[in-house]
């Protein structure tokens, strides 16, 4: 191995010109724009930012686009990228300004640069969790912070995220801007500064000049000798991202499978993008997930790398046959029609294994079962307690072996010790919890409407008006320094309305708005989702009370639904 040195602009350049090309048991580019943020700040500070692992190679290769625009590779050899994509598409994307391609769809890293940032570092990066919740239904939360806060707490950053608020102020100017203008008029003059005496000038045309040369920030490279055979590179591409933690195990198997099976990585894409274009957006591991499910009756992609590509051939044609069985099931049976209201899609894999060794041909007090085993899984969060392959591998071995939709219901009875909703197991909840999803689905099934435009709440409705939110009943505003941020975000005091509606109401207190809205639309879609009418329960004072009857009126709704009454 040999190893070179290489600055941003290089890297950028051999990516734009075809030089260096991507294998395809590379991963998708996923970099969210705040982890772009933080890498640019950590350039522009010149803190070290990991190395380029590099395969240089006369083979014939399956490679894959990469996410911004390249040119052919004119060269007959080819340099392949085995470690650094997310780095390099990220920086070619905001230094030269150009889109980068996610799940199909272009568009813009725009980062803003704080002209007045402070001299040293006075905000630590902040970690973020990964997470399963869907924006639709998360939406709504209303900022942790007042206008002012944000504001102080913006002016100590670097680097932020564009908003157009930010970016019509003068101090924060757009970072690709800088990269693709040689003249810093445009900047200085927004500032107010005309004149090169200005006091200002010399340190912003400075801190300009310090960012644009994040394009000289030098990356080691390793590179990977000729010699070495496909699938030898594929094992240090696997041991490298192991070791280092980078990818889950589903891009590692990927890596493995597509060098079992090339050219599958289209194959794949293609399945999830048909789903991903019906409004059902998937992760590519659960599709990878359910064809391993099928193959080795067991979910865990520790031995995908031994299977041949005719086992995996088969597997593949399986699980979508499985997966078209589970997501149709979910849509037209259970009301389930976006993965925002599942507390794991892990579901839709033991659904799809159910069907497959079912061969798809189930009776009608069987699918009543099924379904009741669904909407339960899903409320009890049964995937999300404990290790999820586990539970998941021990479903896969009750139905290979001949079980079914009782046999499964049997065993959530005995993981969760009863299957009915008490007012207690509400209490204490927030939008996170399993049973938010499931109250939103048993609120749609009662003709839950938005209270001023009377369309049924819907996680896909068009128009940012109408995007679905969730909506503090007793506004935030309201219970701050009253209540804790525990009661506040109690599930009891969450309803869902409509964007728009949920900006009208703002906050006001429930005992001024909810009355004449009673008065005018009745108290059924205030029933639909189980506020109490009571207007005495409507006063500040009353909330703990307003909460306790509203968690007994869920908790009979929740029970309903789900058939356990």
């Amino acid at each position: 191995m040999s190893k070179a040195q290489a600055s941003v602009e290089e890297l950028v350049g051999m990516v734009e010109t075809g030089q260096l090309r991507l294998p395809e048991m590379q991963r998708r580019y996923v970099w969210r724009a705040t982890r772009v943020r933080d890498l640019l700040d950590s350039l522009y500070r010149g803190y070290p930012s990991g190395t380029i692992l590099i395969w240089d190679t006369e083979d014939e290769v399956p490679l894959q686009e990469f996410s911004i625009e390249q040119a052919k590779n004119p060269y007959p050899s080819t340099r392949l990228l085995l470690d650094g994509q997310q780095r390099i598409t990220s920086l070619a994307a905001v230094i030269r300004g150009i889109p980068v391609k996610v799940r199909g769809r272009k568009r813009p890293i725009e980062l803003l640069f704080n002209l007045d940032h402070p001299e040293g570092l006075s905000f630590v990066t902040e970690v973020e969790e990964e997470s399963e919740d869907d924006e639709a239904i998360t939406s709504g939360v209303e900022a942790e912070f007042t206008e002012d806060e944000l504001q102080r707490r913006f002016q100590q950053m670097t680097f932020l995220v564009a908003t157009n608020k930010l970016a019509n102020q003068p101090n924060w100017v757009k970072v690709s801007e800088v990269f693709t203008t040689t003249s810093d008029s445009k900047f200085l003059s927004r500032m107010g500064i005309e004149r090169i005496d200005d006091h200002r000038y010399e340190k912003y045309s400075e801190r300009l000049a310090k960012l644009r040369s994040v394009k000289n920030y030098e990356y080691r490279m390793d590179i990977l000798e000729r010699t070495m055979s496909y699938d030898e590179v594929t094992e240090i591409f696997v041991r490298v991202n192991s070791l280092g933690a980078k990818l889950r195990s589903s891009d590692l198997a990927l890596a493995q499978i597509t060098a079992k099976w090339p050219n599958s990585l289209a194959l794949f894409e293609g399945f999830q993008n048909e789903y991903s274009n019906a409004g059902f957006d998937l992760d590519l591991s659960m599709f990878l997930r359910a064809m391993v499910a099928m193959t080795t009756h067991q979910s865990r992609f520790r031995s995908v790398g031994g299977l041949p590509q005719e086992q995996l051939e088969r597997g593949w044609k399986a699980a979508c046959e499985g997966m078209n069985f589970a997501i149709n099931m979910m849509r037209s049976n259970m009301g389930i029609d976006s993965p925002a209201l599942l507390s794991s899609p892990f579901i839709l894999i033991a659904i799809a294994y159910y069907g497959q060794k079912k061969d798809y041909k189930i009776s009608p007090e069987e699918s009543r079962l099924l379904r009741q085993w669904i909407l339960l899984a899903n409320a009890k969060a049964r995937y999300s307690r404990g290790s999820s392959e586990t539970i998941l591998d021990q479903d896969i071995a009750l139905l290979r072996d001949g079980g079914g939709a009782a046999d499964l219901l049997e065993r959530l009875r005995l993981q969760v010790g009863r299957l009915d909703v008490t007012s207690g197991d509400l209490e204490g909840r927030n939008q996170r919890s399993a049973l938010f999803k499931t109250m939103f689905l048993a609120f749609r099934q009662a003709g839950a409407k938005d209270w001023f435009s009377q369309l049924e709440i819907s996680v896909d409705h068009v128009g940012a008006a109408h995007n679905l939110q969730f909506h503090h009943i007793f506004p935030k505003a309201l219970l701050k320094g009253v209540r804790s941020t525990k009661d506040i975000d109690d599930i009891a005091n969450l309803a869902f309305i409509a964007g728009r509606t949920n900006r009208k109401i703002s906050a006001s207190p429930p005992s001024e708005y909810l009355p004449p809205l009673m008065d005018q639309l009745g108290t059924g879609p205030f029933a639909a989702q189980c506020i109490p009418s009571d207007n005495e329960l409507l006063s500040l004072d009353r909330y703990e009370q307003f909460l306790s009857e509203r968690r007994r009126l869920i908790a009979e709704r929740l029970n309903a639904f789900l058939e356990v009454v």
